[in-house]
This record gives structure tokens, sequence and C-alpha cells, in this order.
């Protein structure tokens, strides 16, 4: 089976999201008609190869490595034509939540609301020799049904969990926190969080207990 990558991405499913309170209107009765978009990876993703150079000194996770929470890979990928990315990424805790509890007050579409919503925060450090600025942090959560769901953005503040890009700086050396939302379509379930530029990238997965939001986690 293909891996596939969904795309639930609120700034372009919920394009007029209005939070109930922020203002003295009234919110629009109709919901947005817009739905998420599913495509193969292979069109979508950055490309990564094993020949991409680095840092002298950089050694790269192998590919295929199975880590766990508060576990750091180091990886390279090809952001663009001309741009090379190179991160340390530490994933340190996954959160299950629901609509209700965090997103109270957002218009949601119908088939919005059969997803579920799950909360992951990284650590990412750039460890490259380019400015990362601007650029969406390369991870994704994979579900039981071996899809790859890539984190939403918004179009207005989101406190739970902002879920946006790397500072317009991010300068090698740098290191920046990330909380990323992920909503996995059709009540899916988050199995394991991924970094896997190409379809052909043998994926570098983290793994560990999903907690409820507000749970504290042993250790």
């Amino acid at each position: 089976m293909r891996t596939r990558l969904v795309g639930l991405t609120l700034a372009a499913v919920l394009p007029a999201l209005v939070l109930a309170g922020c203002s003295g209107s009234e919110e629009p009765e109709a919901e947005p008609s817009a739905s998420p978009s599913v495509t193969e990876s292979a069109t979508e993703e950055p490309s990564a190869t094993p020949s991409i150079d680095v840092p002298d000194g950089v050694e790269l996770t192998t590919q295929g490595s199975a880590l766990e929470l508060g576990d750091t890979a180091t990886v390279a990928y090809e952001v663009d034509q001309s741009t090379v990315g190179v991160l340390a990424i530490t994933v340190t805790d996954m959160r299950r939540t629901t609509f209700k509890q965090s997103f109270q007050g957002w218009k949601l579409g119908k088939q919005l609301k059969k997803a579920n919503p799950y909360f992951v925060e990284a650590t990412f450090k750039n460890m490259g020799e380019t400015d990362l600025g601007g650029e969406r942090p390369p991870l994704y959560i994979v579900d039981g049904n071996d899809t790859l769901v890539e984190s939403s953005t918004f179009v207005s503040d989101f406190d739970a969990c902002p879920s946006t890009d790397f500072p317009k700086k991010f300068k090698p050396g740098k290191k920046v926190t990330r909380c990323l939302v992920y909503l996995a379509p059709d009540a899916g379930e988050l199995v394991a969080v991924s970094f896997r530029p190409a379809q052909e990238f043998n994926p570098i997965t983290w793994s560990g207990d999903v907690l409820k939001l507000g749970a504290k986690r042993k250790g």
C-alpha cells in the first residue's frame, strides 16, 4: 500500500473561521464548502536523497530508525532545488484532544468534524548552513491506515497549539520549539510521528504514549 499524504489544513478547509466571543457579530450560518484534499505523497513532499551534502561533523540518523519520545534524529532534506535543510529534531510530546475541548467557538465543516485532533510538540535545531526561516516543520503523523497527515495551519491565532512555521529568520545553530496540530481524517488514530520527505525515503519515526490533553506524563 502506498502511503498517502493527507492535508487537513485549517487555512484551506476553513477560509472564514470565526472565534466565538472575539467579535460582537454573529457567526455565519453556512459552513465552508471546501473539503480536505488527498494526494499521493510523492508529488507533494520535498525530495530527499542519501547523497545530500551536509556540513562536516554532522552525522545523519539512519533511515528507518524507530525512536521514542525524547530521542533526537538528525536529518537532511531538499526544501527546494536550491535549499538543503539539516535539522536535529526531537519529538517531546503527543496529545489527543477533541474539538469540544480545544476548538470551542470555531466554525467547523461536517467533514472536518469526523477528524481526530492531535497536538505534537517538537524542538528543531538548524544544523545546516542555510537559513530555514519561514519553512514548515517537516513532520507528519501516521494513522492506522498508513496515511501521512500534514500539520494544520490557521487563519487566525490558535493559542492552544499555534502550529506555526519556523520564524522568519531561522539561521544555522538556532533552536525553536513548535506545537503542531494534526487532524487525522475519518476518526484516525495517531500511531507515530514521521519524518518522511519523499516516497522512497524509509521514514524515521517517533512513538510513545499519546496522552489526553492536560494529563501528566510520567518522567
